[in-house]
């Protein structure tokens, strides 16, 4: 259900805001940001400073692996708004078309046994929270992943699956593929704040 405060701002300076950013970009403002402006306690600065963290931080996956990871729990979590806002800013750092065969099925795709294990971690964590065991952390270190990795892919998982449920319960605007790669350009400069 969108809330009307959403889609136009609740407050003169949300609105002036919306209104100058689509017209500034060329494009509508995507949702993620709508609300951001519309709850500043929910969707504001707590959760845009650990978004941020998460993925613009210091971590042993780049930027593109990590928004490659939120693209796919995305499509876990059934969520067409974030796949294809992470979709866009993996691609600009990653082949494409390696992109879209992770998004298809990551354990054939052809990526790194490091990044395949991360995402079959995270695969668990996000579907089958309940088979998530020690065993299941082994096998992601085994194949090279840190435990600093594991805990920031982990954390990437966190966040979007925070994220993508409340895209969907909102019913986010899908933008066009133009539109996405604006605000992939957009996300990739100035990040999550």
């Amino acid at each position: 259900m969108r809330l009307p405060e959403i889609e136009r701002g609740d407050t003169f300076r949300s609105k002036t805001l919306i209104r100058l950013i689509s017209r500034m970009s060329g494009m509508r403002l995507p949702d993620a940001a709508r609300v951001a402006f519309y709850d500043r306690d929910f969707a504001g600065p707590a959760l845009g400073a650990w978004t941020h963290h998460t993925m613009r931080g210091p971590s042993e996956w780049s930027v593109s692996e990590r928004e490659l990871m939120a693209a796919m729990v995305a499509s876990w979590n059934s969520c067409p708004f974030c796949v294809g806002a992470h979709k866009s800013i993996a691609v600009i750092g990653m082949d494409e078309d390696t992109v879209q065969a992770c998004l298809t099925d990551y354990r054939t795709a052809p990526i790194s046994e490091r990044l395949r294990a991360a995402l079959m971690f995270l695969e668990t964590l996000t579907v089958r929270p309940d088979e998530l065991t020690a065993a299941s952390a082994e096998r992601a270190l085994a194949a090279g992943v840190t435990i600093e990795g594991l805990s920031d892919a982990a954390a990437v998982c966190a966040i979007f699956n925070v994220i993508t449920r409340y895209a969907n319960a909102l019913d986010f605007t899908i933008p066009t593929d133009d539109d996405f790669a604006k605000s992939a350009r957009m996300l990739l400069k100035r990040g999550y704040q």
